[in-house]
């Protein structure tokens, strides 16, 4: 590690063990992104979006944060480059699906667009856009999700995940293709005259954060780059209002967000009107300049994602008991659970947790409608499950009727009366394409922390050695502590006050979602060191992941 000398020696051991082997690394510059022109399809759309500069164009977003940060990005930009007409239209999940279905393309032709731009969708509606094609609008396409065998006849179409392109990031999000575009577009526009165009892109760095982070690809360093610059942007204050609200009413101060605070804060909140209602109040919160609006909007999405919570735990205790019923012995590879009286919207979120309980791929279905199931599942490292999804598909012809996602998490539909099939199924093509899939549950980490490592100052600096997320995970510690004191706050969440097995003063911890536990003596720990804050006083925290007991305290001789 001689390479990151005049790093902490711990954080240089965390650094090395995410591949990263030089302090240059860590340059988070925008001089260091992937070139905005090696993103294939780049030019030819670019190309298309001049054509249209007096057309009016509609943008086609998506229902969750990538989806609608997408959107608010490309909107404000092309409103910033002086583009004649531009509007957006994000499908109601419950009234038109996913992505650019016939049915959206028919709403969307009332307004009589010339050109319709999809953002983070499209590259699988093949019949969307030969809708859009018969009525005379041409159809550009960005999106990242891996295609299907077949691509829609799109006027031109930029994915890093298409095959033969070679961009060296093909883990954008759709806000960071988005990003890409306009970016291009800005600089062609500047070519050709517009002073300052080539700049507007980079002011909505924060959007671009927001949606990555959010939509949990992989941070590898393009993405890593795109996140630190819209952070820094945030707590600059230069963010646009709608961010800066939704932080506010989640209870985090922008001058000090990370990557973690968009992901639990802000995040979920918006993607709670995708989820319950209709993403457009998200959007129109994003895209309000005015403060104050924003804060009615944030204020809004604050409300629904409480309701979200709220349904989210009658689901996620009705799942838990469906799994717990089941022997552990003889859970399937493939979990899937479902019960015709939940809500489509908050699946996903079920699977989640799911996953965490029984360490193994979860598909959690609700009734989009009579005899019509809506999946949404989520995977384990070593599991790709769209292509699970697609091994299913091959060797059960007509048993999906769509599906379509990435590694870890993906959609799908299917007939009711397919249920059970499709259960057992899953299961076969993952024992096929998987033998060895790890369901053990086993946490890696980055090993032991030491109790003179326990500190506000080392706390601080794990905050801000970032931006940490999937693929880059922030750093986990194991350790042995001694259980001083322990209560239940929030219902389900565990509290305590512990101290080094090796010395050392007491920390508090707190363990999510693990109120059953009883702890005595001494546990092991698996934690993350974080910043509390409490009425303005830093402290240091661990934010346990795991608690396994050791041992408890010998009793003292009773009197005789």
């Amino acid at each position: 590690m001689r390479a990151l000398s005049g790093i902490d020696a711990v954080l240089a051991r965390v650094y090395a063990a995410r591949g990263i082997k030089s302090v240059s690394d860590l340059d988070y510059g925008l001089q260091h992104l992937a070139p905005v022109g090696s993103l294939d399809g780049i030019d030819r759309a670019v190309d298309l979006l001049v054509q249209h500069r007096d057309s009016r164009i509609m943008v086609i977003g998506d229902f969750d944060a990538d989806g609608a940060t997408s959107t608010a990005l490309v909107v404000r930009c092309l409103r910033g480059f002086g583009f004649a007409a531009v509007d957006y239209l994000v499908p109601n999940r419950f009234a038109f699906g996913y992505g650019l279905t016939p049915e959206i393309v028919a709403v969307s032709s009332e307004r009589k667009p010339d050109l319709l731009l999809t953002v983070d969708n499209g590259v699988s509606s093949i019949e969307g856009v030969a809708a859009a094609n018969a009525l005379g609008m041409q159809v550009l396409v960005t999106d990242h999700h891996l295609p299907g065998p077949e691509l829609p006849a799109a006027a031109a179409m930029v994915n890093p995940n298409l095959a033969g392109c070679d961009f060296a990031s093909p883990n954008l999000a759709g806000v960071g293709v988005a990003f890409y575009l306009m970016a291009a577009l800005g600089r062609r526009l500047q070519a050709d005259g517009k002073d300052g165009a080539a700049k507007i892109p980079a002011q909505f760095l924060d959007l671009v954060a927001l949606g990555t982070v959010a939509d949990v690809v992989r941070l590898d360093r393009n993405n890593r780059i795109l996140v630190q610059q819209g952070l820094q942007r945030i707590r600059a204050g230069r963010c646009v209002p709608g961010i800066k609200a939704l932080l506010e009413i989640a209870g985090r101060v922008h001058g000090r967000v990370v990557s973690t605070d968009l992901g639990f804060a802000v995040g979920p909140r918006l993607n709670a009107a995708g989820r319950l209602e209709d993403m457009s109040v998200g959007i129109e919160c994003l895209l309000s300049d005015d403060l104050a609006h924003a804060h009615s909007l944030a204020a809004n999405l604050d409300e629904i994602n409480r309701e979200r919570r709220e349904i989210e735990a009658t689901m996620r205790d009705q799942a838990f008991e469906y799994v717990d019923a089941m022997d552990a012995r003889h859970l399937p590879p493939c979990v899937c659970v479902y019960d015709p009286h939940w809500h489509q919207g908050v699946v996903g979120l079920v699977a989640a947790r799911v996953r965490e309980r029984c360490h193994r791929p979860v598909i959690a279905f609700a009734r989009e409608q009579p005899g019509e199931l809506k999946g949404s599942a989520r995977s384990v490292p070593g599991v790709h499950i769209r292509d699970l999804l697609e091994a299913v598909s091959t060797a059960h012809p007509g048993l999906i009727g769509k599906f379509g996602g990435h590694a870890m998490a993906a959609g799908l539909s299917l007939q009711e009366q397919h249920l059970d099939e499709f259960r057992k199924a899953a299961s076969r093509q993952l024992t096929r394409l998987y033998p060895e899939a790890d369901f053990s549950g086993a946490i890696a980490t980055d090993g032991m922390l030491p109790a003179t490592a326990l500190t506000l100052k080392f706390a601080q600096t794990l905050r801000g050695a970032g931006p940490w997320g999937a693929g880059f995970p922030e750093p986990l510690f194991r350790g042995e502590f001694r259980v001083r004191e322990q209560r239940v706050v929030g219902e389900r969440h565990l509290k305590l006050r512990v101290e080094p097995e090796t010395g050392g003063p007491l920390i508090d911890a707190i363990a999510f979602n693990q109120a059953e536990q009883g702890l005595r003596g001494t546990v092991q720990l698996v934690f993350r060191l974080d910043v509390n804050e409490y009425r303005g006083i830093e402290s240091p925290q661990l934010i346990v992941e795991q608690i396994v007991s050791i041992r408890s305290p010998v009793p003292r001789p009773s009197a005789c």
